[in-house]
């Protein structure tokens, strides 16, 4: 029997990790947070480079705003929201795919999740930072924004429980406290082996201070899975809960486009989709400049891009139940607002949005395009945009011809706006760049379990064949 066969799963498909033993795998991924300055590749320092440089387009619109107030954004009467709510929304769904990765696809046992878990996780805390600062910045004095809070207080000042952005409040924060709590309980294992890779005592005290004096012992790791597993309990359901909330800030509204039940499962649908693509958009090019194609493999990448598949499909049924409801209804309003989407004004960001999120991803059928990184790192640009538009249809769109024709007016992002989108992205890649050289992008702990799933698998192939023969 060959090695080639040795290294291949009964259906001989690609395996997910082969070649490697426990001590290569900590090295190979440990070493790029060790690695000397001088030796990291350019295209690290020109990430960090490029995010940094659009941080501080942040700065300054963020500056601005607070000096002369929202009035810098292109808000209008009928569109009282613009891009805030569609960047806020836009992140929101970016930071679900890490969730959805780490927690349900650990709690049905797939093996694959392994490689790509550590950073998702990331990519969501990432995400939800710049999405919760739309909403801060909106309310026009944001060091009031502790009014949103239930606390009580002399002035009677309670929030007002009825407001979909008081939801939001509650579960954006629960949705980041959970994923940040289960992100670090799945790091604690790899900062003690970080901790004996470091050689300098500061940075070694560092490590041992954030492993929380883990020794491998079976108690710890008993108690690191019991843990772990809850974690991950608390963790599925958010995912559905935390962008349905979302979306009921539109559907419990009586705004024509608005007014719909299929936000809910549409909305969760449409974040796997962006969250996935975003992964996708970082891995692809991690794996090819840091050697990672043993440890994620095109096996991977196929798996990736068929759940962006299935949750597209769910995407275009969405899209297609938003023109069936509009028929079926029979109120004249609704169907306003659909025939404005096709042939308004802004129709080029609708049909745009249908090229990106419902054509395009079709071509992910084909196998030959599943295993080709360049195809897929550009068609993920294409469902990031257009993900990004159909938040701009959704808001925009609906909003900006209300009821009255008296209160039609058009509305346009100003540089203000672009500059706070664009900075939040700097924001964004500043801090995915920070975490490649800090800490472990992939879980070595599991990727070293995955290694002894696979020799066992190995063996036993071997000890089946031998019986045969």
């Amino acid at each position: 029997m060959s090695t080639e066969d040795v290294k291949r799963d009964p259906e001989g498909k690609e395996p997910f990790i082969s070649g490697h033993t426990l001590g290569s795998v900590s090295h190979k991924i440990g070493d790029v947070t060790t690695l000397p300055m001088k030796k990291l590749p350019k295209f690290w320092y020109g990430g960090i480079l490029i995010g940094i440089t659009l941080v501080q387009l942040l700065f300054l619109a963020v500056y601005t705003l607070i000096v002369k107030g929202t009035g810098i954004w292109g808000l209008n009467v009928p569109v009282a929201w613009g891009f805030a709510i569609i960047n806020f929304v836009w992140w929101i769904g970016i930071g679900h795919a890490g969730t959805l990765i780490s927690a349900i696809l650990f709690l049905f046992r797939q093996d694959w999740r392994m490689s790509i878990a550590r950073f998702a996780e990331a990519m969501t805390l990432f995400a939800v930072v710049c999405a919760g600062l739309f909403p801060l910045l909106h309310v026009g004095r944001p060091w009031m924004v502790y009014w949103l809070f239930p606390y009580p207080n002399t002035m009677g000042m309670w929030p007002q429980f009825r407001s979909p952005l008081l939801w939001d409040v509650f579960a954006v924060s629960t949705y980041a406290t959970v994923s940040i709590l289960f992100w670090y309980t799945g790091l604690v294992p790899d900062l003690a082996t970080m901790r004996a890779k470091a050689k300098d005592l500061w940075i070694k005290k560092i490590y041992h201070g954030m492993s929380l004096g883990w020794t491998g012992a079976a108690r710890h790791w008993h108690r690191y899975e019991i843990a772990y597993l809850l974690l991950a309990g608390l963790s599925t359901p958010l995912v559905l809960s935390v962008h349905s909330i979302v979306s009921l800030d539109f559907a419990v509204s009586v705004e024509p486009g608005w007014h719909t039940t299929v936000f809910p499962p549409y909305f969760v649908a449409g974040a796997i989709f962006a969250g996935f693509a975003m992964v996708l958009t970082f891995m692809i090019p991690v794996r090819s400049i840091f050697g990672f194609k043993d440890l994620l493999t095109d096996r991977h990448l196929d798996n990736m891009c068929k759940v962006m598949l299935f949750s597209g499909l769910i995407v275009a049924y969405g899209y297609l139940m938003e023109v069936f409801f509009m028929w079926y209804s029979g109120s004249p309003f609704e169907r306003f607002a659909e025939v404005n989407r096709f042939f308004g004004p802004y129709h080029n960001q609708y049909w745009a949005l249908i090229l990106c999120n419902v054509l395009v991803p079709q071509l992910l059928w084909a196998p030959k395009v599943r295993q080709n990184p360049l195809i897929i790192f550009i068609i993920c640009q294409f469902i990031s945009v257009g993900m990004w538009l159909e938040r701009f249809v959704i808001v925009i769109i609906s909003l900006h011809r209300d009821f009255l024709t008296s209160s039609w007016r058009q509305y346009a992002g100003t540089e203000w706006d672009w500059m706070m989108y664009i900075g939040t992205m700097g924001l964004f890649l500043t801090l995915v760049f920070i975490f490649i050289r800090t800490l472990p992008i992939i879980a070595i702990f599991e990727m070293r379990e995955l290694v002894h799933k696979s020799h066992d698998d190995d063996h036993g192939h071997d000890d089946h064949q031998e019986e045969s023969e």
